[in-house]
């Protein structure tokens, strides 16, 4: 089996996480919430996502469904 490799970027200063599934190209779109965007292919295939406000999280759990 092939292994997935998941790569995460994290900007302190901008406290702004993401994270890559796929290297691909690809772009952003919105999601249910506001603090998440969801990186897709021209054919809609996940190939990641980015949070805003990650050090807000602490207090309670995210939890979105990426298309």
């Amino acid at each position: 089996m092939a292994k997935k490799i998941i790569k995460l970027w994290y900007d302190k200063e901008g406290d702004y996480l993401e994270v890559a599934f796929e290297k691909k190209v690809g772009f952003f779109r919105q999601t249910k919430n506001d603090a998440v965007m969801e990186k897709v292919d021209k054919k809609g295939n996940i190939l990641g996502f980015s949070v805003l406000h990650v050090s807000k999280l602490a207090q309670k759990p995210l939890q979105v469904s990426l298309a």
